[in-house]
Order: structure tokens, then C-alpha cells, then sequence
């Protein structure tokens, strides 16, 4: 398994290295075209800031590459937001890949004391049925989040997430797959969909 992650300016991707590790898979972390293109999966992680993200990533010419791969692509978090058409993060224009709209989570006053933001933690997936993406997972399975910022449900989504609002926890359109919470952190289920996006 040729295996790429893309490297840019998003943040720590120590754990996602481990977690492909306990699956016997040793990836490559490129910024080279000629590198992501050969690859046979590609892995686009995140964390931190939407705009500074983007602008790294097209001053370098990044986006156009990751919006041309042809094989099987996987947004992590930030990965994930920047595959849609935008964010209100500082708002920032993204790659256009999925239509969502990415919106700050905005508790009404009564919820603020239910509702902490960024969520930190775990939350149930519903999922969309016989998803390969998502097969061989438990009925009611439970990823682990940190995020203030979330997709609108759009035809794109895969399976939902209800925190203040039902929102869009992972997407697929053609061969672009993205998830919202962290797999790599996610113990077993977590595993299982890295397995599953590794046998697509």
C-alpha cells in the first residue's frame, strides 16, 4: 500500500502516524505533486485555522493538486472543511469539492451551558447504510470530535452528528471520502474506518 499524507501547515499528525502504524501501513508525508498523484491513497489531515490553512496551500499550488487526485482521498477535520465550498472561519473560500457551507457552531443562550464550544469528546455517528466507508462498525458508534466549526447536511453526507444541530460528520462525492471527527483518536471504530478507507 502506497500510501501519501499531505504535508502543509495544519497542525500535529503524530497520532495519525501511530494509528497507521497499529495497521501496518508506513506512509509518506509529501508536499510533492509527482508523490501525492503516484500515491494509491491519500490522506489530507488538520488542525488550526481555516484561512491560514488555505492561503498556505494555494500559494503553493496545493489545492489544485488535491482537487485533481483521481485515487481515493481522505479529509481529516480541517482536511475535511477545506474539501467544502466554504468556511465562516475568517471567511474563507475552500477547494469546492463537497457544497457545504462550513458554520461556527452558535448555541442559543439556553444551551450554552449544555453545549460547550469547541466540542471536545466523543459523539454517536448515524450512518448511511452499507457505507463502505463505514461497514463492520458497531449499531451505535461513537468517534471522538474537536471542533468549533461544522458542514451543513448537503446530498453529500455519509452520517450526521447531533450537537446543538444535526451536522455533517463524514462526506463522499466521486473519490473524495471526509470525516469531521478524528479517527486516528477514535479507538476501534476509529481503526476500523481508516481500515475500511485503506481497502476501497
Amino acid at each position: 500500500m502506497n500510501l501519501a499524507i499531505v504535508r502543509y501547515n495544519a497542525g500535529n499528525i503524530q497520532s495519525l502516524l501511530y494509528a497507521l502504524e497499529r495497521l501496518n501501513i508506513t506512509p509518506t508525508l509529501s508536499d510533492d505533486p509527482k508523490v501525492l498523484h503516484s500515491a494509491d491513497k491519500v490522506i489530507f489531515p488538520g488542525v488550526g485555522e481555516a484561512r491560514s490553512a488555505m492561503s498556505y496551500l494555494r500559494e503553493r499550488g496545493l489545492d489544485e493538486v488535491i482537487t485533481s487526485l483521481k485515487q481515493p482521498v481522505l479529509g481529516i477535520c480541517v482536511g475535511m472543511q477545506l474539501l467544502c465550498a466554504s468556511s465562516e472561519e475568517n471567511a474563507t473560500t475552500c477547494m469546492g469539492v463537497f457544497s457545504a457551507t462550513v458554520r461556527k457552531f452558535a448555541p442559543a443562550p439556553e444551551q450554552k451551558q449544555a453545549f460547550k464550544v469547541p466540542q471536545i469528546g466523543w459523539n454517536e455517528l448515524s450512518v448511511a447504510e452499507s457505507h463502505p466507508l463505514f461497514g463492520n462498525l458497531p449499531t451505535k458508534p461513537f468517534v471522538y470530535f474537536v471542533h468549533s466549526y461544522a458542514a451543513d447536511c448537503v446530498p453529500e453526507t455519509i452520517a450526521t452528528t447531533d450537537y446543538i444541530a444535526p451536522f455533517s460528520a463524514a462526506l463522499h462525492k466521486d473519490n473524495f471520502y471526509a470525516v469531521q471527527f478524528h479517527p486516528e483518536k477514535s479507538s476501534d471504530v476509529g481503526s476500523r474506518i481508516l481500515q475500511n478507507f485503506l481497502e476501497l
